[in-house]
């Protein structure tokens, strides 16, 4: 299943689009962390450059910035 969103952060100054895709059961092999995600996808709401991408592996890696980092925690917490 597809899931798409925006997380707000910074009292709603700074958005974080997502788009995620989840199973109901998790996998060892192509699941983030051995879990429910196979793909996911951050960027800043109305930005083309992607901050996060994982496709069965990464391929750009979370990067070391506070906001990123909890709206990737955010994401795993939901959706993995």
């Amino acid at each position: 299943m597809w899931s798409k969103g925006t997380v707000w952060m910074n009292e709603g100054k700074d958005g974080y689009d997502y788009w995620v895709k989840h199973y109901e059961e998790p996998s060892e092999v192509y699941g983030l962390d051995a879990g429910h995600i196979s793909k996911l996808e951050i960027r800043r709401h109305g930005e083309l450059k992607t901050l996060v991408n994982y496709d069965r592996g990464w391929d750009v890696e979370v990067p070391d910035d506070a906001d990123v980092q909890a709206v990737y925690a955010l994401l795993l917490k939901k959706y993995n």
